[in-house]
């Protein structure tokens, strides 16, 4: 489900994420919106992708924007400290 947002967020920016997640019917999730599909446990890749072939959203955009990779606490990476 973070997944999903996150996706949502990177392309169409956090305000508008919600709003068209909330107000844009989709007809391959059964003439629901996206929020309405998710509250009703359809899953978040499946929601993510009708969205995208609904709005033609380009292949090459679906998959978010490239971040460098987080760094683990060595701690939670059983490495000594340095």
């Amino acid at each position: 489900m973070s997944r999903f947002w996150t996706l949502m967020t990177d392309e169409f920016g956090a305000a508008y994420a919600d709003t068209l997640a909330r107000g844009h019917v989709v007809h391959a999730l059964g003439d629901r919106t996206a929020a309405a599909a998710l509250a009703e446990g359809m899953s978040p890749r499946t929601v993510w992708e009708s969205l995208c072939e609904d709005l033609d959203i380009p292949e090459h955009r679906r998959l978010g924007i490239d971040r460098a990779p987080m760094p683990v606490p060595p701690r939670i990476a059983n490495e000594p400290s340095e």
